[in-house]
């Protein structure tokens, strides 16, 4: 296996200058960055908020990073320390030197940098492909996580033909003219593409070669498995996810777990529903919830 890179120098320059770019245009407040090794390679992660408390962990969605979630990191860290990822394989500051291959090596990436975060117990906050990694490390590593917020997370259904159509015309709104992004933005159903920042950096991206590991579906035993406070939180119109029959299983296979249905929302749920997301992960940090 190979691992996530830049095609060549001008691409990888090209990128990071988007990125500071993007980082001073939309981070609110003040930033730790931080460079931590890990066996797969070394992760920049966003540091804000107090010095003290349970941290809440932010993890982007495939082809995203830790901008992704700037939006959030303002209010989240009044009350809480907050730790914004780059994943490894990602585009981002992140650096890979070792494969991904499954599942099972992305929960270790993650246990490997919450250690070395001295992070003894984390909320952590999964956004699609990023809550397929969060459920896997609860799984695999399970003393290290105190409660699970999944956004519409990968692995719970096969992606279909439905959902990779969602992506291949939400790239295509997201490279029109700036005035027409609103219709198609609503056509696709795809509120991230309005996030002008975001597309200028997701453009930056083009020479970035992804090499991690499809979200495989966790099978009911996998997710029998799951001890941590957890809440799925699905858009209503989802193109990955069909509520329904998701939520069925979830009741089913993971009773203890909460599930919510985020009226009118896509996949494109932090975007969709910025409010709704955020009360989310507020509901699953309060200490009542732990």
């Amino acid at each position: 296996m190979r691992i996530s890179e830049f095609k060549n120098g001008k691409a990888e320059a090209r990128f990071r200058t988007a990125y500071g770019h993007a980082f001073t245009e939309l981070w609110p407040g003040p930033r730790t960055p931080l460079d931590i090794p890990t066996r797969f390679g070394t992760t920049r992660v966003h540091r804000t908020g107090p010095a003290h408390g349970q941290p809440i962990v932010l993890l982007p969605g495939s082809g995203g990073n830790a901008l992704m979630w700037y939006a959030y990191v303002e209010r989240l860290a009044e009350r809480y320390p907050v730790l914004a990822v780059d994943t490894v394989g990602e585009p981002g500051a992140s650096v890979q030197s070792t494969p991904i291959a499954n599942g099972h090596d992305a929960a270790d990436w993650l246990e490997d940098l919450l250690a070395a975060l001295d992070v003894p117990a984390a909320h952590l906050v999964g956004c699609s492909y990023g809550g397929w990694i969060a459920l896997h490390h609860q799984i695999r590593h399970p003393g290290r996580t105190a409660a699970l917020t999944l956004v519409d997370p990968a692995g719970l259904a096969d992606a279909g033909r439905r959902f990779y159509t969602w992506l291949v015309l939400g790239g295509l709104a997201a490279l029109a003219p700036r005035p027409l992004r609103p219709p198609l933005a609503r056509a696709v159903g795809n509120s991230a593409v309005l996030e002008t920042e975001l597309m200028a950096l997701m453009r930056a991206s083009t020479g970035f070669r992804r090499r991690l590991p499809m979200a495989a579906t966790l099978g009911d035993e996998q997710l029998s498995r799951l001890s941590a406070p957890t809440l799925f939180l699905l858009g209503e119109r989802s193109a990955l996810n069909d509520p329904r029959t998701v939520s069925e299983r979830l009741h089913r296979v993971v009773p203890a777990a909460r599930v919510e249905v985020v009226p009118g929302a896509g996949h494109a749920l932090p975007t969709d529903d910025p409010a709704a997301v955020l009360a989310a992960i507020l509901s699953m940090a309060a200490p009542q919830r732990r």
